[in-house]
This record gives structure tokens, sequence and C-alpha cells, in this order.
């Protein structure tokens, strides 16, 4: 192991001969609102534009500037981009978590620090590199009011240097980030080339690490899901957004508003849409309603806490059966909880949100082209099924930098469901309005303006027969429900189907949303530290498709793993089977507001396995 007492020459051939390409985790901690964001990102794209697998996790504060905030780049020759527990590279720029920071590091991890930390003393089993980064940044940048912004670029160069980064390849990234401010980016470049030189003539390699070109990206994009789910919410037809500004689902209906006054403004200059910012989430939901009635496309987005707020009007949708989309993009909670760290915590609330017998449909996308193709789904299943359909993402795809394969452009029909025409209603005289003509428990409607004296309906959140009419009797209420129910049972042949990978093992695995991404790595650990293969199905909707009940039947001891406390996808689970394969479901469920780790996982399902 190489160590900092070591003599110099003999600390370098030692992490020459160590050498460790594309398989590494940088983590930069620095404080929120410095500008590190432009400089983690110029990285990060610089890996992968070297065709090295990537991802990128922001832990931030949920303040506006000041406190600690950490970015983690994963780069991994094999594809693995859930987050790594370990760290192999830390670039250490604050002085509040610096100590910290260094200490929770494995032994042989390498540091990157700014000199008057002076961190070199704390430990002898760790790679220390000091960079005076307030002295390379004076000659570079004149102001002094932008120091503290370009000072977070001369890391990129110095990391670059250390780990073997195409200096061309992160020019390309800075006039990418900077794309329409070529000072800006001519100001940041010269600080990264600052910090490289300063790397060659003073920092001799000492760590293992390095990236090295391969062609594993080639074709792919970089997009967060909030953005792929915009784009997909534009493409399905949206005309309505009601919305109010939460974290983490603001910069949703953010980048639908951007697309929206790039791709959906009529010829005459006009927008054929309407964005309205709301109050509150409650007027927020109550806007997707009155417009789902009249026939537009109609979505919000929002966290836990405003999916709490929309209880009551989800119900008035579910009972009087109103068409519209929510996105709920899941954060820690209970309350305010961690509104910055990921969690799928609102899986139980929002499947029966609202009083009284509700069920609901969720779709649960584990990548951004997911949340691109999932957005088309949930509006033709909202309008197909004349319900609120809830796209469960979460912090971690909503927010974070993924990797992805370009998005398809739609070429099936916009779907509109059982909505009847003047023609229809001169043919058929009428229409029942909760009456359920062909055995799948949905009614037809009719849009507002239908130009027919029959088209009229009261779309009701009391009691109601099948005509519409105001009804407290008991038969119509139970007859009203079994329908409703029977809907959602018909939605398990139209909701997108789980991807299941089986063979001959005992043991299952179930996980869903962006738990999927440590699964694949998890999988690989127990097959090659343990000898123990396992079979898996990805959910990605409720309710449950058939192949979710043959699975569980299938294995002895099915582990479900999820991001919340209390197992709540277990717990739909349990409702769901038939009760003699209830105890075949083991949960491992995790509550740090991280995203999920392979090793977590691999060590928890050892143990549970009792080796």
């Amino acid at each position: 192991m190489a160590t900092t007492d070591a003599p110099l020459d003999q600390v370098a051939r030692e992490a020459e001969r160590k050498r460790v390409a594309n398989n590494m985790s940088i983590q930069v901690a620095t404080v929120n609102g410095s500008g590190s964001q432009s400089s983690n990102t110029v990285l990060l794209r610089s890996i992968f534009q070297m065709g090295v697998p990537v991802s990128g996790k922001n832990m931030f504060p949920s303040n506006i500037a000041g406190l600690p905030t950490w970015y983690t780049i994963r780069a991994n020759k094999d594809g693995y981009i859930a987050r790594k527990k370990e760290i192999d590279f830390l670039v250490a720029m604050n002085s509040e978590t610096a100590q910290e920071d260094v200490m929770s590091l494995a032994p042989g991890a390498a540091v990157l620090y700014d000199e008057p930390l002076n961190l070199r003393a704390l430990r002898q089993d760790l790679v220390f590199y000091s960079v005076p980064y307030d002295k390379l940044v004076a000659p570079v940048c004149p102001e002094a009011k932008l120091r503290k912004l370009v000072k977070n670029m001369i890391y990129v160069g110095v990391v670059a240097k250390l780990l073997e980064i195409d200096m061309a390849e992160v020019e390309k990234a800075i006039r990418k980030q900077f794309a329409k401010k070529v000072k800006a980016a001519n100001l940041n470049l010269a600080a990264v080339q600052a910090g490289y030189d300063y790397a060659t003539a003073n920092l001799p390699k000492r760590d293992p690490f390095f990236i090295q070109r391969m062609d594993k990206t080639a074709g792919k994009i970089i997009i967060d899901g909030n953005s792929a789910g915009a784009l997909g919410c534009m493409f399905a037809g949206v005309t309505m957004v009601s919305w109010y500004p939460i974290t983490p689902s603001s910069s949703l209906p953010e980048a639908v508003i951007e697309y929206m006054k790039r791709f959906r403004i009529g010829p005459d200059g006009k927008a054929t849409f309407a964005i309205v910012q709301a109050e509150d989430e409650l007027a927020a939901i109550g806007m997707v309603v009155g417009a789902g009635w009249a026939g537009a496309r109609a979505m919000t987005a929002t966290a836990g806490p405003g999916i709490s707020l929309m209880s009551e009007f989800a119900g008035l949708a579910y009972y009087a059966e109103v068409p519209g989309v929510i996105w709920d993009i899941q954060r820690v909670g209970p309350s305010t909880g961690l509104p910055t760290r990921t969690s799928q915590g609102d899986v139980l609330s929002t499947a029966f949100l609202s009083h009284g017998d509700t069920k609901h449909i969720l779709l649960i996308p584990s990548l951004p082209e997911e949340c691109f193709t999932m957005a088309l789904d949930a509006f033709d299943l909202a309008e197909q099924f004349q319900t609120l359909i809830f796209v469960m993402s979460d912090l971690d795809l909503g927010m974070n930098n993924w990797m992805s394969e370009p998005f398809k452009y739609p070429e099936k029909p916009i779907r509109r469901g059982k909505v009847l025409s003047k023609e229809d209603l001169d043919r058929l005289g009428g229409f029942a309005r909760y009456k359920d003509v062909d055995g799948d428990g949905i009614g037809y409607r009719t849009l507002p303006g239908t130009d027919h004296p029959a088209a009229a309906y009261f779309a009701r959140g009391s009691g109601h027969d099948e005509q519409a009419r105001y009804s407290e009797r008991a038969d119509d209420f139970e007859r009203n429900m079994e329908r409703i129910n029977r809907k959602f049972e018909t939605a398990r042949s139209f909701v997108p189907r789980p991807e299941v990978s089986t063979g001959n093992s005992k043991i299952g695995i179930i996980a869903y949303g962006t738990s999927h991404w440590a699964i694949i790595e998890s999988r690989d650990q127990l097959r090659k530290e343990y000898g123990i293969e396992t079979d898996y199905l990805r959910l990605r909707a409720y309710p449950f498709t058939r192949e979710v009940h043959d699975f569980v039947r299938q294995h002895d001891r099915v582990y479900v793993v999820e991001q919340n406390r209390d197992a709540q996808m277990l717990s739909l689970l349990k409702l769901d089977v038939e009760p003699a394969l209830v105890n075949r479901l083991l949960s491992i469920a995790h509550i740090h507001g991280l995203p999920l780790d392979a090793r977590s996982v691999t060590d928890e399902l050892m143990t549970m396995e009792g080796k």
C-alpha cells in the first residue's frame, strides 16, 4: 500500500503497479452556492466523452447557500452506475467537512485538497495532493468577486492531469456548459489550464486511478429524469400544466415551460397551451381536475408534502372519473423531512390516496428514457381509464444526471379513450355516464361543448347512479364502487409490464425505480463473491400484472428491495398475492436518503440468508 511516508519513487512505482482504469468513485466536497455544479458537470461530461460509463450524484443541503454539498461521479468500465459506497478520489474544498471526509475514506484512496486545510497530517494510509487554489486563481481571474466561482475550475484541471482525462474533452465539455457565453467559457478554460499546468509541474502521480478511453457511451446522451419527463409530457400532447414549486419536482414543470415555448407556439405566435403557477398544491391539482374534465391533457408535478395536500381532490377525480397526470418526485419524509434527499416513501400513501376506498394507478420509471416513455403512457392511461395516473419518480432520478439512450420519436397515435362525439350520440340517442357497457369497468364520457342535447352529465363527487344522477341508495353506491374496482383490475393488462430475468434460482429479488441500478451490481457481487444466483423482477407499475404473481410463486424467497423504512411496496405485494405466498416475501429496506448502493444490498441479503 502506498503511503505518504514512503519515498516518492517507491510510492509512484507502487501506484503504477496497481493502476486502476475506469473503476473509481470521485467525490467533490464543496459548499452550496460556490458554483461547483458547473465544474462537476464538466468533469462528468469529460469522462463520458471519453467513452466511459458514468453517473453523477449530487447531495446538497436544503438551504440556498453556505452549507456542505457533495457531488459524486462514478466511472465504471462494466457499466455500473449506482452510487458506490466507497470513495476512491476525494476533492476536499470545504473546511467544515474536510477532516470528516478524509477520515471516512478507505486506505489507499487519494485526497486532493486546498492547501490551507493542511490535511496531510490526518492519516498515513492515503495519498495526498495539496494545491494553492487562491494563488492559482488570482492571475487567471482579475475580478475578485468571480474568483470563488472560477476557483472550482482549478480542481477540474488538476483532476484532469492526475486522472489522465483528455484536455480536449475537458474543453469540449466547457464549451457545451457555457455554450452561449464565450467569454465565460474562455475564463473557465484558462482556470482549468492553470490547474493542469500546476499539477504537471508540482504533483507527481502517486495514486493508481486513471481514466482510459473506451467506446461504451457512443450514441448516448446525458440528461436528468425531470427534463426527460418534461419532454415526454410535451410529446404526449399536454395542454395544461399547473404547479406549485417544491423540491425536487420544480425543474420538471420549468423544463416543460422551456420546451413548450420552443415547440408549441402556433403559426400565429400564440401559445397552444396554458401553464399556471398556482398558489398552492391544492389549487394545482384542482386546476388539473377541472382541465381534465374539460378535455385537456392536464398535469402537475410535486413531492410528498404536495401529494398529502392533494388527497381530497385525488378522491374527487377517482370517484367522478376525471383524467389527469401527477408526477411525484419523491423525497424523504415525513413532514419536511430531508427535502433534498432521495426516497421511495410515497408509494403506499399514493396508491390509496384520499379517504374511503381508492386505488390509483402508479407508473414507476427507473431511467430517463422511461421518464420519457411513461409520460406518454400516463396521459394515454389517464384518458383510457378516466382517472389520475401517478408517475412515481424520485430525487435521484429526477435531479441527477444519467446516461441514456436517445429517445425514440413517438409513433403511436394519442389515445383519448371512450369519448363520444356528436355523431356517436346521434347514432346512440344518449348514454349513461357511469354504466359499464363493455365489461371492463370503464364508462363512456363526453367533452364539454359537444353539440348534442344528450351530451351533458354531472361529474359527481357525491353518490350517483349509472346515469350520473344524485343517489344515496346502497345498491347504486355498491354497484358503482365495484365497477370502479373492475376498472382497476382491467388496468393490470394495460400498465407497463415488469422486466423479468429468471433462471433456476430459489432466490428472487423484486425492486423498482432507482433501486434497480444497485440490484444489477449486487446480483453480480452475489454471483462472483458467494456463488449465489438470483432471479430478478423490476416492477414498472401498480396494479401488479400476472408476471409479478408468477415470479413470487416460482421462488422460495423473494427479497423486496426499496428505499423507505416501512417496506411499502412489500405491503402492496402482500395485499395482492394469494395468502399462501405472503411468507415468501422478505424486506430489504433503506432510508438514509442516499441513492442505494449495491454493497449494502449484498451484505444485508447475505445476512438474511444466514451466510
